[in-house]
């Protein structure tokens, strides 16, 4: 049977044979040419690979730089909400408050997730990773501190009045006569 031609009665209104039955011979079965080396093209074909594998390990570790400084960009952004809200306790500065502690809180407990796409053993992600979170750590510190101008945070002696023990009394004074 001849290679591509369809075969018929198989059940299929056409189909392919795949097998090679012919007698052409084949580019394996001739001869290189003098002078040729297929070794010097696999050398070719390595440092082209290795190139790649560079040029890949290089892109993984920019990009993994831009994950990395992409929490400032939303720093920035939830400081200017921040700002718009004021320091009065409504219910906009509240959930904007919140947004910018759950955030950050969230990023910390994903890192590795977010990272992950750009782990080789050529790409050292130790410094992106500490930027990350450094700069996620500095929005948790700018939510806490919104916390503490809105003054939600317990951070004076009046806000813990409720939880102290009443005072002993120190002095007794009743009127000039004793009954008895």
């Amino acid at each position: 049977m001849d290679k591509g031609k369809a075969v018929m009665g198989t059940g299929r209104r056409w189909a392919v044979e795949f097998s090679d039955q012919s007698t052409v011979p084949s580019s394996r079965d001739i001869l290189d040419p003098p002078g040729f080396s297929r070794a010097s093209q696999e050398q070719d074909d390595s440092a082209n690979s290795r190139q790649k594998k560079d040029a890949e390990a290089t892109w993984k570790l920019q990009k993994a730089w831009e994950v990395a400084q992409s929490p400032f960009k939303n720093l920035m952004m939830m400081g200017f909400m921040m700002w718009m809200a004021g320091n009065t306790v409504h219910l906009f500065s509240i959930g904007i408050t919140f947004s910018a502690l759950w955030q950050p809180i969230s990023a910390l407990q994903s890192v590795g997730k977010i990272f992950e796409p750009f782990k080789d053993n050529k790409v050292e992600l130790l410094m992106p990773k500490l930027v990350f979170l450094a700069l996620n750590l500095g929005g948790l510190a700018l939510g806490v501190w919104k916390l503490n101008t809105l003054g939600l945070l317990p951070t004076h002696a009046s806000d813990w009045v409720s939880s102290l023990p009443p005072p002993q009394e120190v002095d007794y004074s009743g009127g000039g006569f004793v009954f008895h």
